[in-house]
């Protein structure tokens, strides 16, 4: 019998359908790992076009900061800016003719939504001497704005945007010469925030960083100009926050209670300098690096460049004053960085004690006992003694360096204190106004000219110049009479150099 005849099937074909039928398989499998199944979340509104009526924004001068937006669909918002050109007190006793958005400086605080169509609408005071314009940064095409806004004194000018991009962003004035119209406080932030906002903070504060050029020297007093030559060579006079000098000190500072989340919107007006922004005593537990979406954590200082922005949160646990400063510190101490944070609530002694110890060291050798020291600082009224006691240490820890610890002086650069006709002939309120408001420019002492630069010394109590001074003028061969903190606090009031 014939054998019964089976087909041949081909290896090609057999190999072909196993990997027809593989790669159908992985093709399923690959819709199941990517293609996940719809979500029914839907996603931000960013793109609408806003229907309903305009908003117009609520601006704010700082420190303060406009309400949180709580919209789920862009918006038509309507931003109303004025330019004004006015005098105002950069310190105490100097004035200067600031140009700015709003009549302050910084400028006005703007915060919109992403997605939100913007219009904004510069007038330019019919009292301005020059035309203006605002360059937002926060605008996506050429220029930001500043060709749309170009704007004579006495007009008003229109453009519109969307905020596509959520952040931080600076604005300023655009118009030549673009440094002189930012150096004399034509500068602020607009906020964009993402949908559903940032996360919750129980203070939300506004602080820019600004440079001023003035023609005098720092604490000169009256009117003061413009430096071109000072602005070019990067070397302001001042460095500011919030547009004056002590403009968050005192009854000005930001206020929070222990346990409330503070955050600051940061902002570097320029034009030059890079800000290193610091709380002193505080963490910033998170930071938006210029501005922008991405955050770090546990930041001590962070650099902002001019033009640029940050954001800083962190949760204050201890109460006290806390100092807010560029931590190139000659600025904070020596051109005016200085701003304060002031905490209320209960002592919290597990975080950080007070001191606990005021301990002497002896000159014993180490393993040698350590006796502890009692402060002969006073509680109550003291004596001239008292004083020349308490000024002799004072001398020590900040005058000795330069008038050397024998009142001698130092060779040409700083003039002797020991036996001192300049202290002999020189009124006690100008002496002390030396002091507080620094000394520039030549002197002579006993027959000899000194041509060196005093710093202010500001940042010493009444009670520490009245002894330093006490001190210097009864010692050294010097027989003058005291100095008291009410001549002091007196002259700390006055203009500089009266």
């Amino acid at each position: 019998m014939a054998a019964a005849h089976t087909p041949r099937v081909s290896k090609f074909v057999v190999v072909s359908v196993v990997a027809l039928v593989a790669c159908d398989r992985a093709s399923d499998l690959s819709k199941t790992q990517t293609q996940p199944a719809a979500s029914t979340e839907r996603a931000p509104d960013v793109t609408s076009t806003p229907t309903a009526a305009p908003v117009v924004a609520q601006l704010t001068d700082a420190p303060d900061v406009p309400a949180r937006i709580y919209r789920d669909h862009p918006a038509k918002v309507i931003v109303n800016l004025t330019v004004n050109e006015v005098v105002k007190e950069i310190a105490p006793g100097v004035t200067y003719t600031l140009w700015t958005f709003g009549g302050s400086v910084p400028g006005k605080f703007i915060r919109v939504r992403q997605g939100d169509v913007v219009e904004v609408r510069l007038k330019n005071d019919p009292s301005s001497k020059l035309p203006h314009n605002i360059d937002l940064h926060a605008v996506n095409g050429p220029g930001g704005g500043a060709a749309s806004t170009f704007t004579a004194p006495g007009h008003e000018s229109r453009f519109t945007f969307r905020a596509t991009n959520p952040g931080l962003y600076v604005y300023h004035c655009a118009t030549a010469p673009v440094p002189m119209h930012v150096a004399n406080g034509m500068y602020g932030l607009i906020l964009v925030e993402p949908p559903g906002g940032l996360p919750h903070a129980d203070h939300e504060y506004y602080v820019m960083q600004g440079e001023l050029y003035t023609s005098g020297a720092y604490h000169a007093p009256g009117l003061q100009t413009f430096d071109m030559a000072k602005g070019i060579d990067e070397n302001p006079t001042y460095v500011l926050f919030n547009g004056a000098e002590g403009s968050l000190v005192g009854k000005r500072a930001l206020t929070a209670k222990a346990g409330d989340r503070v955050r600051i919107y940061v902002g570097n007006g320029g034009p030059n300098l890079t800000s290193n922004f610091h709380v002193i005593g505080e963490i910033f537990d998170k930071l938006y690096p210029e501005g922008g979406s991405h955050t770090q954590d546990n930041v001590q200082t962070t650099a902002i460049p001019a033009g640029g922005s940050a954001i800083v949160e962190f949760t204050v646990d201890v109460p006290g004053t806390y100092n807010i400063v560029d931590h190139a510190l000659f600025r904070a101490f020596n051109k005016g960085t200085v701003g304060q944070l002031v905490v209320s609530g209960p002592s919290r002694n597990d975080i950080m004690s007070p001191k606990q110890q005021d301990l002497a060291y002896d000159g014993q050798p180490e393993g040698g006992p350590i006796v502890a020291h009692v402060s002969m600082a006073p509680t109550g009224p003291i004596t001239d003694a008292q004083r020349r006691e308490l000024g002799q240490a004072t001398y020590a820890r900040v005058c000795a360096a330069c008038h050397q610890p024998e009142g001698q002086g130092l060779g040409d650069s700083f003039p002797p204190l020991a036996h001192s006709d300049y202290l002999a002939s020189t009124s006690k309120s100008q002496l002390i106004g030396h002091v507080v408001h620094g000394l520039q420019g030549p002197v002579t002492v006993n027959g000899r000219t000194y041509n060196s630069v005093m710093p202010p010394m500001a940042f010493l109590s009444d009670d520490e110049i009245a002894g330093a001074l006490t001190f210097a003028r009864s010692s050294f061969g010097n027989a003058l009479d005291a100095v008291k903190p009410e001549e002091v606090a007196k002259v700390r009031s006055q203009v500089a150099g009266k």
